[in-house]
């Protein structure tokens, strides 16, 4: 397949994205030949650990191929999309619970779904040019691929900023955020991946780790924990409109872009997720009865539109006044029932 390589080398399995063009998108057919490979590894005695990179120094992966998505919506075929996300998160769930170590290099941008292949492993390295996000909210998604999981594990309310916003984070907020583990120099990576990949040598990682320098994020987590602490879409925005600051500003301006109905529902998501019961599992089955209703029900087919094919910028958002009813949360996040998300194998990393 010319859109992804995998192979083995030494004693690495291998695989490298290879769409620079487009940013490395993943598509579907790439989701299931990383599946394909991983499930080969796995029982495999030569191949002690897995690592995953990218061609090209502008994207990681900036996100999920969704032209066909886009498209079967339009043709009011729903089934397609649950099927996509539905495989997609199963490859998500495997990647976080291999039993093999999982070390992946994300320079430039790390978005959505490259967020579920590249920040679920065990070993996650950032450079200088990482921008890791999850941007769904903008498109009329919530956080997906397992993102809510790591958003509800945020240091105090980060996630929901985050999660709404669609905040970028680099090096060192990426890493206060548990989204990444290691700032290494993008410079040392052809030669350190190379020493893995003869080694098999985990502990060179740390010994090449470096301190990045603080991210804005982490910075400014005092305001963000007082303004993001509510138990809904209203109350943070209340909260925000209540203070003339830079901060309250930037803030606003970024979530009067995105679907109020994405964003009550990731805060909601969150708030049930957060606490000690939480496993991949759980964030990804509250995904899923989102995405599995969002061409549908949501607003992710006019996202769709506005960011991507029109071009506009002007997505007709429900409830675009920003009062979105709990009802409507409640509808969206609902159990699926029959429908609902089967992963298929057994985890067991929480």
């Amino acid at each position: 397949m010319s859109d992804i390589s995998i192979r083995t080398v030494g004693v690495a399995g291998r695989i490298t994205l290879t769409r620079p063009k487009a940013l490395n998108a993943v598509t579907y057919e790439m989701c299931l030949a990383i599946e394909d490979a991983l499930d080969r590894w796995r029982d495999d005695a030569a191949v002690q650990l897995v690592i995953i990179d990218a061609e090209g120094d502008r994207a990681f992966c900036a996100g999920g191929d969704i032209a066909d998505l886009y498209a079967s919506g339009r043709k009011g075929d729903f089934a397609y999309g649950r099927k996509f996300w539905a495989d997609e998160y199963r490859l998500n769930a495997k990647i976080f619970t291999y039993p093999k170590p999982v070390v992946s290099f994300l320079q430039g941008f790390v978005m959505g779904g490259g967020v579920g292949i590249g920040c679920h492993g065990s070993h996650r390295i950032v450079g200088e040019s990482s921008q890791i996000a999850m941007p769904e909210v903008g498109i009329g998604l919530i956080p997906d691929v397992g993102g809510t999981l790591m958003l509800a594990l945020a240091p105090g309310r980060v996630g929901e900023y985050l999660g709404t916003t669609a905040a970028r984070m680099g090096a060192s907020d990426a890493i206060f955020a548990g989204f990444a583990d290691t700032y290494i120099s993008e410079l040392k990576w052809p030669e350190l991946i190379a020493e893995l990949e003869s080694s098999g040598d985990i502990t060179l990682l740390d010994a090449a780790a470096e301190k990045p320098d603080a991210g804005p994020v982490e910075a400014q987590q005092n305001d963000i924990d007082r303004h993001f602490g509510g138990e809904a879409l209203g109350d943070i925005l209340r909260s925000l409109r209540s203070e003339d600051s830079e901060f309250a500003r930037d803030t606003l301006k970024s979530l009067n872009r995105n679907s109020p109905l994405s964003m009550a529902c990731t805060i909601e998501a969150l708030h049930r997720l957060r606490g000690p019961s939480l496993t991949i599992e759980k964030a990804l089955d509250l995904e899923y009865r989102f995405t599995a209703r969002a061409m549908e029900h949501g607003d992710f087919l006019e996202g769709i539109r506005a960011a991507i094919i029109d071009k506009d910028r002007s997505p007709n958002w429900q409830y675009a006044d920003t009062d979105v009813p709990p009802s409507a949360v409640s509808k969206m996040l609902r159990p699926l029932a029959d429908t609902a998300l089967k992963l298929g194998f057994e985890t067991g990393r929480n």
